[in-house]
């Protein structure tokens, strides 16, 4: 198996994981990534020194807000959905609770659905042949994890046979999507900055493109 190192990781934390998470189970090992992860984004956070300064102004670097996109009636009956239909109103770094859910995510359970996002690099320790890894709304690392929204992120599981490569740009993947509330639980219930669960979407992927 080819090994490589996850993005925005330290080569200590990225030991620390495959040490502690060897053997394990897919949700050990995400958990335990997301444990270094947290440790290692502190080690190399930028000092606010670093901002530019010209004259007496501050040049701050901000992100645009991200354009809503929920799907339209008949992109939903075709099973196309977006990452903004899976929104539903949670606190980041919250408890989830079922109750939170909306009818219209629910409506979604069991469906067969495309849905576009990022494959998150540095939940990965191999390049090719990727059996499960975590698609996130876009390409930053604040999609997953300690103070991401708990739905900006959905569990690919491909199903048997099936398997697909780490790529850069944006993909496509469709399978079956599934709620579900209790395999992406942080160990003991509890994880960074008090949330519950790591992830509670995921889809059988059939095929990434």
């Amino acid at each position: 198996m080819t090994l490589r190192q996850p993005l925005q990781s330290t080569k200590t934390c990225v030991d620390v994981g495959r040490h502690l998470f060897t053997g394990f189970s897919f949700t050990g090992l995400l958990a335990g990534l997301l444990l270094t992860a947290s440790i290692s984004s502190s080690l190399i956070a930028a000092p606010p020194e670093s901002r530019t300064q010209t004259g007496t102004s501050e040049q701050v670097e901000t992100r645009k807000p991200v354009e809503v996109r929920k799907s339209s009636e008949a992109s939903l009956a075709k099973g196309d959905i977006t990452f903004d239909d899976l929104k539903f109103d949670i606190e980041k770094n919250a408890v989830f609770e079922k109750s939170l859910l909306t009818k219209d995510v629910k409506k979604l359970n069991g469906m067969k659905v495309k849905l576009r996002g990022y494959i998150l690099p540095s939940t990965l320790f191999k390049e090719t042949d990727i059996e499960q890894f975590v698609l996130v709304r876009d390409n930053q690392e604040c999609c997953f994890g300690p103070g991401a929204a708990l739905f900006d992120c959905v569990i690919i599981e491909m199903v048997p046979g099936k398997t697909t490569d780490f790529v850069t740009r944006p993909v496509t993947v469709e399978g079956k999507f599934k709620i579900d509330t209790e395999k992406y639980k942080y160990p003991g219930g509890i994880g960074p900055g008090g949330a519950s669960h790591f992830s509670i979407f995921k889809i059988a992927g059939e095929s990434v493109r």
